[in-house]
């Protein structure tokens, strides 16, 4: 779902016969935006719908919170003292020029000046003389502009610099693999830019940027564009798909962030509307939704897992079996139980090859078997590492000192947590412990996964086990084409372990 910013509108009459603006709310875990213009048909709230009729029990469509974690969306001015309000209407030139100066006195690896966005003036070390760039984040996904703002809406005057491979545009990564379904163009995808997030949130933004290393012991973060000093490092760098030799990167696609997927639309696109036979490897949550959006499209899916049955690792067979029914609708072909030997390339056509001999020819391959965090950051940092970059459960600091992380690329107690809902709780969390104002420690909990098929959507609450036993709680067929619905739940003898919506 993608939405404007409030604005003024033919919204519902008062009593008074006065127009009301529509509203719009944004949910605090992965970035949603609910407009009361729109509504959201697909959870039955028909356009015009206001957020304070929307039910109780109402949850965000993409990453499965509450109703409660929904806050009145518009350019948030960080708060501040009535002393920074009056320096927030005094910055003009002068601090743009005085920025744009320092930037060119320390330029990049290659003696260029570095260009960035933002307002927020680096400070200087004692020890050293040399620019200090207070905060520094590295990664502008969903985790790193969440933990920006959480630190600005803290300290109004804290300096904050953002480093990332990309442009730093901010969007909601759950609609890269529902974008087909909700009819969303790729240029609507971007929700704000990242120059201008940025500006919005006063700190230098450094894109098209990598990180390479860091010096925990002098506290310099390296780049492929210069180094920067940092009081604090805050690493959100996610986790990228598994990079595997039979699926190869030259001959398969991997979409796991926004540019990747507009290269994907692009290639889509230039065939003339034309249907494509698609194979994709790997039945897992990316896989499925990946599937399910494309089968929409009018394109020809062929899934291909090593599992028995889609999302195999967690999925109990009933709720299986109802998922590939509603499949029975779509130009979808799961086989199971089959692992791919190669992908070679025929002209401009793709030949799969599994591991017992069967050959397969389609337009496109894309390789959805699951994700991996790189580990030279870590390593150049010497970061213990557990599954991920080991991290202390409550502040989320890493084994070195001044050193955080969160997203995808860590781990508690060995359990990676790549999951939306957290990370809002995770950003929070570092930035009370960074700035010492509201604490508020991080709480691992039972994740909460939204499978977003939306032919046979699946809600997951908890951390099933191999060994649980599953119970179906309520079983009904609703509608003319006779969908089923579920509700089933997990047990391990008499401990409650997950519960299951399908449908």
């Amino acid at each position: 779902m993608t939405a404007p910013a409030p604005a003024v509108g033919e919204g519902n009459k008062s009593a008074k016969g006065s127009a009301e603006p529509f509203l719009v709310y944004i949910c605090n875990a992965c970035g949603l935006l609910y407009d009361e213009r729109v509504g959201d048909p697909d959870s039955g709230l028909e356009p015009g719908t206001r957020f304070a009729d929307i039910p109780n029990d109402w949850s965000c469509p993409l990453c499965g919170v509450s109703k409660d974690d929904f806050v009145l969306y518009q350019k948030i001015v960080p708060v501040s003292t009535r002393r920074e309000a009056k320096q927030d209407a005094r910055y003009d030139v002068h601090h743009s020029r005085q920025q744009q100066s320092q930037g060119a006195e320390r330029g990049d690896a290659t003696g260029q000046p570095i260009a960035f966005s933002g307002t927020t003036e680096g400070r200087t070390s004692r020890r050293s003389g040399r620019s200090d760039d207070g905060i520094v984040i590295v990664g502008a996904g969903s985790a790193g502009w969440q933990v920006a703002q959480a630190l600005r809406e803290r300290d109004a005057t804290l300096a904050i610099t953002l480093v990332t491979g990309c442009s730093g545009d901010l969007y909601d990564k759950p609609m890269l693999s529902v974008a087909h379904a909700k009819n969303i163009a790729p240029v609507s995808l971007v929700r704000e830019r990242g120059v201008d997030a940025a500006d919005r949130l006063r700190l230098r933004l450094r894109p098209h940027t990598f990180a390479t290393g860091i010096s925990t012991r002098s506290h310099w973060l390296r780049t492929t564009r210069g180094s920067l000093r940092y009081r604090k490092l805050i690493l959100a760098q996610g986790a990228r798909s598994r990079s595997l030799d039979n699926l190869p990167e030259s001959l398969c696609w991997r979409i796991n962030h926004l540019d990747a997927y507009l290269r994907f639309r692009r290639a889509l696109e230039t065939v003339d509307g034309a249907s494509r036979q698609i194979i994709i490897v790997g039945a897992g949550l990316v896989g499925c939704e990946l599937a399910n959006d494309l089968a929409l499209a009018g394109h020809r899916i062929t899934l291909l897992d090593i599992g028995q049955h889609p999302l195999s690792a967690w999925l109990p067979q009933p709720a299986a079996t109802a998922l590939m029914a509603a499949w029975h609708l779509l130009p979808i072909k799961f086989i199971g139980n089959v692992a791919v030997a190669s992908v070679a390339a025929d002209g401009t056509r793709r030949v799969v090859t599994t591991v017992c001999g069967m050959k397969m020819i389609a337009d496109d391959v894309i390789g959805a078997t699951g994700l991996e965090v790189d580990r030279q950051i870590a390593d150049s940092g010497a970061l213990k590492w557990q599954n991920g970059i080991a991290v202390e459960a409550s502040s989320l600091a890493t084994s070195a000192p001044d050193v955080y992380a969160l997203g995808d690329c860590i781990s508690i107690d060995g359990k990676a947590s790549r999951y939306i809902e957290p990370i809002m709780r995770q950003a929070q969390a570092i930035a009370a412990d960074i700035t010492g104002v509201d604490p508020a420690p991080y709480v691992p909990r039972s994740p909460l996964l939204l499978v977003k098929t939306s032919s046979c959507a699946l809600r997951l609450e908890g951390t099933p086990v191999v060994d649980g036993i599953w119970r179906i709680d309520q079983q009904s067929v609703v509608g003319t084409q006779n969908k089923e619905k579920l509700q089933m739940s997990q047990w391990h003898g008499e401990t409650l372990l997950a519960r299951l919506k399908v449908g």
